[in-house]
């Protein structure tokens, strides 16, 4: 491994840093945007439950705000429930706009890494061929230079398709996962305002 990084010469430094960042932010985003942490099943059918039971308590609307994003929407929604549906799909509104940003945390890095390190790759493409016309002289060429100029050219090119394919491939699929999440507690929300209203019973 260490020869391979000696071989593709320095320009293979910001694209190994890339790519440790973007492993970091793929494990990170995996963990955080799972489904059972972002939208719960059960969880709206408990909070009617308990509404209808107890009312829409301090306590409870404190404990479904730290319970899980879907959890902060519905509470923006109890929060609200004297209030007219207007005000209510208002509030719910507001705080789904941030908790779909802060689902979305990260993933423009992520989409950045996918975009340069092709880029990235290409800048070590032209070290490299500068080294490989450095290598040529009225004598004749340089073996070394030449070779290490070929592989500077070749193995940055090749990391950096390698990083960015990966990064991308996760970065769609990041961005959809946010999407239908977005939709899911849209869904529930809806369906929260109508029960609190009367509009149906579960």
């Amino acid at each position: 491994m260490f020869s391979i990084l000696q071989a593709a010469g320095w320009p293979i430094w910001p694209l190994l840093l890339a790519s440790i960042l973007a492993v970091a932010l793929i494990i990170e985003r995996s963990v955080a945007l799972r489904s059972a942490k972002v939208v719960p099943p059960g969880l709206l059918q408990r909070v009617v439950a308990e509404f209808r039971q107890n009312g829409a308590s301090t306590a409870m609307i404190a404990d479904l705000e730290t319970h899980s994003p879907l959890g902060r929407v519905l509470a923006a929604g109890l929060r609200n429930e004297s209030s007219s549906r207007e005000i209510m799909k208002e509030a719910i509104e507001e705080t789904g706009s941030v908790v779909s940003h802060d689902l979305e945390r990260y993933l423009t890095t992520l989409g950045t890494i996918a975009s340069i390190s092709p880029l990235m790759g290409l800048f070590g493409t032209v070290v490299g061929m500068i080294e490989i016309f450095a290598s040529q002289a009225p004598s004749g060429s340089n073996p070394l230079q030449l070779a290490h100029g070929i592989s500077v050219a070749l193995y940055n090119t090749g990391f950096g398709l390698l990083i960015a394919i990966p990064s991308m491939i996760f970065w769609r699929h990041f961005r959809a996962l946010v999407s239908s999440f977005v939709i899911e507690m849209q869904h529930q929300a809806v369906r929260l305002v109508e029960v609190l209203h009367g509009e149906r019973k579960s």
